[in-house]
């Protein structure tokens, strides 16, 4: 079963999009590398409570693309199960202006979070921050995007055209699938940061699992995640990225 349409941004591409010497707008003085490394560099940094013990989500997003509440709760509870912060974790939100373009890359993103942003790691809190854009993905099929160590996208139009109405999944469903999927690839999934215990990484498809069940399972095609959460729940870790997420510091 093929069902997953999330499209993982490579590291190598990540470290060529971070050079740019423009700072936060919101965080002068601070350094800028603690946000600026490649996806899964922080992956034990937001499991274990060695180094932070809380953990700060920011949802930047753009007028009318607020986020789901259900979708937003569903991504605390999944963070709650799986990362040690013993001062918890937080979820807040802010509207930002929208972007005029009608697609946005990845460093046009870097550039909306580089104004917006104003959650960051700091004393004994890691913060991430999460853009809901208005409009879609270069790659007018990608849903989201983790894009750096702390940082992710979820293209809110291509969500609102693909769930809420008949024949379509529920927005929660197909938004907390997203968030939650984008997570663990922040958290170090696939083989990304959080090593893998037991091969299961799936070679054609990147940092992907090879389950077919599993949240971390990739597939090219949006319309297969539609038609699978029309009937299913929204999917959760196999015990295999589980197990690497308890042995990189997490519960």
């Amino acid at each position: 079963m093929r069902f997953l349409s999330l499209v993982l941004i490579l590291p190598v591409f990540i470290l060529s999009c971070s050079k740019s010497s423009t700072s936060y707008v919101n965080n002068p003085g601070s350094p800028d590398y603690l946000h600026t490394r490649p996806v899964g560099a922080s992956a034990n940094e937001l499991l274990a409570a060695d180094k932070y013990q809380s953990l700060k989500v920011e949802i930047l997003y753009m007028p009318g693309f607020a986020p789901d509440q259900p979708a937003v709760e569903h991504l605390r509870n999944f963070l709650l199960a799986l990362v040690n912060k013993p001062n918890g974790v937080t979820i807040v939100t802010k509207e930002i202006p929208a972007s005029s373009k009608p697609s946005m890359t990845i460093n046009d993103l870097i550039d909306v979070e580089r104004a917006q942003r104003t959650a960051f790691t700091t004393g004994s809190q890691i913060a991430v921050s999460i853009i809901y854009t208005n409009g879609a993905f270069a790659n007018a099929s990608t849903l989201g995007v983790a894009y750096r160590n702390t940082s992710a996208a979820v293209f809110g139009k291509t969500i609102n055209d693909n769930s809420g109405a008949i024949g379509q999944p529920s927005r929660t469903k197909l938004e907390a699938t997203i968030l939650t999927h984008e997570a663990g690839h922040l958290l170090g999934l696939v083989d990304l940061g959080s090593e893998m215990q037991t091969p299961h990484k799936d070679n054609d498809h990147g940092n992907h699992c090879n389950s077919t069940t599993c949240l971390m399972y990739f597939a090219a095609e949006t319309t297969d995640i539609l038609g699978f959460l029309l009937t299913s729940n929204i999917p959760t870790l196999d015990a295999n990225c589980q197990t690497d997420l308890r042995e990189n510091g997490g519960r």
